[in-house]
């Protein structure tokens, strides 16, 4: 099988001669093989492991998206994604992406809430002009 990886500004990942592939969904994991029946999957954040002679098998931290197979081609779209061969080293990386993500995350909040109490703040002063 073919697998591309894609996020939303790059391409991750393009692997040919992928035999197996497991991904998880909200309703459990399932397995994809190369004669499986063409579908479509919502995927839940978690480890998608895809199996190649070349590499062995490799684990695939991702954050959710869409997982569409179509003959022999496999496409996962996600937000994030952190490849890696072992679980121990995906996770700490996982983890310290996530904790730099929750930074940027409350640093971008807490911008939105100053340019949003301005806003309220000249409203108020034009509507009491």
């Amino acid at each position: 099988m073919n697998l591309k990886v894609l996020l939303p500004f790059r391409i991750f990942a393009e692997k040919t001669g992928v035999t197996r592939i497991v991904a998880e969904t909200r309703e459990g994991s399932f397995g994809i093989l190369p004669r499986r029946l063409d579908c479509a999957a919502a995927l839940a954040p978690g480890i998608l492991i895809y199996e190649n002679k070349i590499e062995g098998e490799v684990y695939l931290a991702v954050d959710e998206g869409v997982l569409i197979k179509t003959g022999l081609d496999v496409l996962v779209s996600v937000r994030n994604a952190i490849a890696g061969t072992d679980l121990g080293k995906l996770r700490d990386s996982v983890e310290s992406e996530f904790l730099n993500l929750d930074e940027r995350e409350q640093s971008v909040r807490s911008a939105l809430a100053k340019i949003e109490s301005g806003f309220i703040r000249r409203l108020a002063e034009f509507y009491h002009d």
